[in-house]
C-alpha cells in the first residue's frame, strides 16, 4: 500500500488541475492520504475537494479513480483516465459551437448511435463518445456513489471540426 501511494505521490502529488466540469470541480490538486482498508483491498483519498462533497476522491485497489460516498464508484480506471477526461472537457468546451447539459432521465435519451467510446479516458461510471461533429461526456458517479439518479448528467459538445474533435496539431493546418 505504501509503494502505491509513494508511486502515486511521486507521479501525480501537487499537480494542479483546472477544475472539472462536474463534481464540483473535482480535487483542488492531487496528493494521496488517508489509507484505508476493507475487503476489496486498499484505498487512499486522491486529493483534497474544492469545495464541501459528500463524496472523497479516492484511489481504489486496483488503481481506479473515483468517488466514495454511500457506495464506491469508479469514476475511470487510472488517474490518467480522470486527467485525460479533465484535459477533454477543456479542450472541448473552448471548440464547440453549442454545449447542452441534460439531467436525470433526460441524460439517458441522448442518442449514441454513430459514436464511439474515447478509449483514452478509460471510462467506468464516466464516459466519453466521439461522434461526426459532437463530443459527449456522461457523468454517473454521483448517481452511483449517493444512490441519486437524478445525478446523472450528459453534456453534448457540438459543432466541432476535426481539431474540437481529435485535437490533431495536422488538423489545424
Amino acid at each position: 500500500m505504501i509503494d502505491r501511494m509513494a508511486a502515486y505521490q511521486e507521479r501525480w502529488g501537487g499537480l494542479l488541475l483546472p477544475p472539472a466540469p462536474q463534481y464540483d470541480g473535482g480535487p483542488k490538486y492531487l496528493d494521496p492520504d488517508s489509507p484505508e482498508a476493507d475487503s476489496a483491498g486498499w484505498w487512499f483519498e486522491a486529493g483534497r475537494q474544492r469545495t464541501a462533497v459528500p463524496y472523497a476522491f479516492m484511489i481504489g485497489p486496483s488503481g481506479e479513480f473515483g468517488i466514495q460516498g454511500d457506495e464506491w464508484a469508479p469514476l475511470h480506471a487510472t488517474v490518467e483516465g480522470w486527467v485525460e477526461s479533465v484535459a477533454l472537457a477543456h479542450h472541448a468546451s473552448l471548440w464547440a459551437k453549442q454545449v447542452t447539459t441534460f439531467v436525470g432521465d433526460d441524460a439517458d435519451g441522448v442518442d449514441l448511435n454513430g459514436f464511439a467510446p474515447v478509449r483514452e479516458v478509460k471510462g467506468l461510471s464516466d464516459t466519453w463518445w466521439r461522434g461526426p461533429d459532437s463530443l459527449v461526456a456522461l457523468y454517473s458517479g454521483e448517481a452511483t456513489a449517493l444512490n441519486f439518479p437524478r445525478g446523472r448528467v450528459a453534456v453534448v459538445y457540438s459543432g466541432l471540426d476535426a481539431w474540437g474533435l481529435r485535437g490533431d496539431a495536422d488538423d489545424r493546418g
